[in-house]
Formats: C-alpha cells, structure tokens, sequence
C-alpha cells in the first residue's frame, strides 16, 4: 500500500470526455468513474464532503494506484522467473510472452473495464523474450492478433497447424523480417448486447490509419445479451489525426471514399471469418 502513497498518477488525456461528436453508445455506457464506479469496485468507500470534481480525482487516484500496485507485484515476479531462467542456462531455449487477453480503460474517456473498441480496451500489450530467435530491445509494429499465437507457437516448435486456425504464425516478423501479404487490418466484434455496463453490441475494422465501427445494438437473441435493441450507429475515426477517438467523421463527406473501402473491407473479412453483417 505504499507504493505511489505519495504520488499523484496524470491522469489520461481524455479522462474529461464529454462522449459528444460519437455514436450514443459511448454516452450510454455505465462504467464512468465518476458515476459508475462502486466501493466494491475502489475497495474503500469514498470519503464524504467531496465536490464531484474532487470525487472523481480521488477515485481515479484510488483505482489507478491499486491497479498500478498489482501490476508492480506481477512485473516482480516476471522479473524473478526470468532471473532463474538466465541462472539455470533455459533462456535461450525458452520463449517467454508477456500478454493479455484484452486492453483495459484505466480512465481514457472517463471510464474503467473493457468491451469497446476503441484503443485502450482493444490493443493488447505482447513482450517476448527468445533469444535464439528475438533481438532484444527489437520492436515491430506490424499488425498481429490472439488468433495468432497458437500457430506461432506451432511453428516454433516443428508441429503442423490444422486447417480451421484462422491466424497465422508471425515466426518471421519476431526474426526481423518482412512479411510483404502480411495482414493491414483487423475485424472485432462485441456481440454481448447491454450485458456488462451496458455497452452496445459492434463490430468493425481496424487498419493503421483508420477504425469503422458499426453499433449493430442488438442481442440477436445470444446468451446474456438483452433483447432490447437500439438503434443502429457507425463511427469513423482518423487514428493519425484524432489518436484518442474523441471525434467522428462518419458523416464528413471528406471522408466517403476511405468509409467505402473500410465498409468493402469490413465485409470481406467478415466473410472471412464466417460471420455476416447484420441484418435489421
């Protein structure tokens, strides 16, 4: 608990978003901090006499400092395990991955927990450590996914993949190469309508300059969804120029010829991976 005791932790730039110039599934969400936030959720009860203002402050110092806490105990014992690696002589022989099922909101637009997709919630953190093939310190920003791993860590050890994975080894691109037919977008989809903290269900398509979202709103009668459809939203965002996703520009009509090509690419990939665009 002392850890950070006497430190104030920045809070993230768009932690006073106002969920304008967005499809109303931002504003809709039940996981603000300031709102939403419980104290099962701080693990204390939020002192009394505070302004809203100095509410919210004081629960974001409170959960980002037991979130950093836990993370600084894991960060330990990673660093304990690699020690006994280098000291018992398996590290090169050894492939370590440090990853995550999803990214988290740690306050980015106000909010805590996951399921959008937008950057925080989507992106996931991957560190790897193989020295027989990795260089250290190496990085590379090519585009990889979950779907990923098991074909990668397949190839690594000289086992056949089966037809049905649908990702591909990235062996190459940890080996500093270039893979020219490498993938340039992703899909995503959320499919748990109202579920959890009361997002929308989406999906949509994700490239390095570029994210189309389509907020389908609809349980389609899935386990745990709700069936209490709403009406259906897109949001188009300019990652270059608005790296924070604040503003749209799905209606800007500078932006048509990029929203039809994403659009055919969304659809395409959704074929892909056996799932269709949705039909009210």
């Amino acid at each position: 608990m002392h850890l950070y005791q006497n430190t104030d932790i920045p809070e993230p730039e768009p932690f006073h978003d106002d969920y304008s110039n967005r499809a109303s599934a931002a504003k809709e969400a039940k996981m603000r901090v300031d709102r939403d936030m419980t104290d099962r959720d701080l693990k204390y009860p939020v002192p009394e006499g505070l302004t809203s203002a100095e509410e919210k402050q004081w629960k974001y110092q409170r959960y980002i400092k037991d979130y950093l806490r836990c993370v600084a105990s894991i960060d330990n014992n990673v660093g304990r395990m690699l020690d006994y690696l280098d000291q018992e002589g398996l590290a090169e022989n050894t492939i370590v991955v440090y990853t995550s099922d999803q990214g988290f909101f740690l306050g980015d637009h106000g909010w805590y927990d996951k399921r959008f997709m937008y950057e925080e919630s989507l992106r996931m953190p991957f560190v790897m450590r193989y020295p027989r093939e990795i260089e250290a310190g190496s990085i590379n920003d090519d585009m990889i996914l979950n779907l990923d791993f098991a074909q990668t860590f397949l190839d690594c050890t000289d086992v056949d993949q089966t037809d049905e994975m649908q990702g591909r080894s990235f062996r190459p691109l940890m080996n500093g190469k270039t893979i020219e037919d490498w993938r340039a977008s992703m899909y995503y989809r959320y499919w748990m309508h109202l579920a959890h903290h009361h997002v929308y269900a989406h999906y949509g398509l994700r490239t390095h300059d570029y994210k189309l979202i389509y907020y389908y709103a609809d349980g389609l009668g899935t386990p745990g969804s709700a069936d209490d459809p709403k009406p259906p939203e897109w949001e188009l965002f300019d990652l270059k120029k608005d790296p924070h996703e604040i503003n749209s520009v799905y209606d800007n009509p500078d932006y048509s010829e990029i929203q039809a090509q994403l659009t055919s690419e969304l659809y395409q990939l959704q074929s892909q991976f056996g799932d269709q665009p949705y039909q009210s």
